[in-house]
């Protein structure tokens, strides 16, 4: 018995039409994919960029240079960061600066350091770190870094010192003028107290009277240094130093108007001594006061020539100045009025040395030494550096809200 033979269907054959049809659906296709793609990377470009505008570059942005060091916003986030951990957050605007200022000196610090041959080790950093127990990151690791080399550093000053230096056992006193200077330096050598005369004539007692064996260094005024250091135990100077400033003036002051709601229309002078006071005073004519305010007042008023407007009682934060203006007659000058709670500039120092030899340092002499030539020696480095900040206020904010989100 035969098989039967299967029954195949004949091929479809497409049509050109066909063809042409399929080709154009797959190059359609082909085009959706691509501008899809297209698109899609454009998209993924866009936001990568926009992610790297704002997030990412302005990481890498210097915001601090000092000499051949520069300083990323990067790390200065992270230095903000550590140095600000037990600050208040309203704080870290107020902050934001005073950091950026600290990084500029502590990489003064290290440059300087390095040229004296000062350094740390890693194990020393290290033993600090476990010791204060901070983070063992980058930003705790410089901070500490420059405290070690600060303490190396005055070690490095204090072993500078010599063992003996040129000193001086001096007593200064300033007064308001050459004439109280001349009666003070005659009742002293008259036989008064140095120290008790201080109380009755000096202009700044809290700052005065016996300053013990200093070198010269250590003597702050360089007038008071230099008299002092050239005279002989026993003997006393006055010198005069204009830009000194003192805690006493001298009111002149006139009233050209009463008023019981207004007050008082007054004008002053403030003088630096009692001496210049009864001098300027004598220059005084009926039309001359605004004249001579201007060339001799130490106090501004609203207006040239002494004009305070009108005031009332307090207005002038001075009880010795209320007390005389509000009881003056008009048009009629006042008397000096002494006033502690001004300050004028112009003095005279009195200087007198009790003792002079070279000797040994004290220890508290040395201390004060050494910072003194720790410091002198930091305001060389920063004057000698180029130092540049990029940091204005808008990226100190941006900082400070990077350091407060990962809080």
């Amino acid at each position: 018995m035969s098989k039967k033979q299967k029954s195949v269907e004949p091929k479809h054959i497409p049509t050109k039409r066909q063809l042409s049809k399929w080709q154009r659906e797959r190059k359609i296709r082909r085009i959706i994919i691509v501008v899809a793609a297209i698109f899609l990377s454009g998209t993924i470009g866009y936001a990568g960029y926009g992610y790297y505008e704002s997030k990412v570059k302005p990481l890498h942005e210097v915001v601090i240079e000092v000499n051949e060091a520069s300083f990323t916003m990067d790390y200065y986030i992270e230095t903000l960061d550590a140095y600000t951990k037990d600050a208040d957050p309203s704080q870290l605007s107020y902050m934001s600066q005073i950091v950026a200022n600290q990084i500029v000196q502590d990489e003064l610090v290290r440059q300087g350091a390095q040229s004296l041959g000062v350094e740390v080790t890693n194990e020393e950093i290290d033993d600090e770190i476990e010791e204060k127990g901070v983070p063992d990151e980058e930003a705790y690791r410089e901070i500490i870094s420059v405290d070690l080399l600060r303490e190396k550093l005055e070690e490095y000053f204090a072993s500078q010192l010599p063992d003996t230096m040129e000193q001086a056992h001096i007593q200064i006193m300033l007064v308001e003028s050459q004439k109280v200077a001349y009666d003070v330096i005659a009742k002293i050598e008259s036989g008064n107290d140095f120290a008790a005369l201080i109380d009755e004539f000096s202009c700044n007692p809290q700052a005065e009277g016996d300053l013990g064996w200093l070198p010269r260094e250590l003597v702050s005024n360089p007038l008071v240094e230099d008299v002092a250091f050239n005279l002989e135990p026993g003997e006393i100077q006055a010198v005069h130093d204009e830009s000194t400033g003192k805690n006493v003036g001298y009111w002149l002051i006139e009233v050209t108007e009463k008023d019981v709601e207004k007050g008082i229309k007054a004008r002053a002078m403030v003088l630096g001594s009692r001496q210049e006071a009864d001098e300027v005073k004598a220059q005084l004519t009926a039309d001359n006061f605004a004249e001579l305010a201007d060339e001799y007042s130490q106090y501004m008023g609203e207006e040239d020539g002494g004009e305070l407007g009108w005031i009332k009682q307090g207005d002038m934060g001075s009880e010795a100045f209320d007390k005389v203006a509000f009881n003056l007659i008009p048009n009629i000058v006042s008397d000096p009025v002494k006033d502690r709670a001004v300050q004028t500039q112009d003095g005279y120092w009195i200087v007198q040395v009790i003792e002079k030899a070279d000797r040994e340092l004290s220890d508290d002499t040395g201390e004060r030494l050494t910072m003194k030539y720790l410091e002198d020696w930091f305001n060389e480095q920063r004057d000698n550096s180029t130092i540049e900040s990029y940091l204005d206020q808008e990226k100190a904010d941006w900082a400070v809200d990077k350091v407060l989100e990962r809080r």
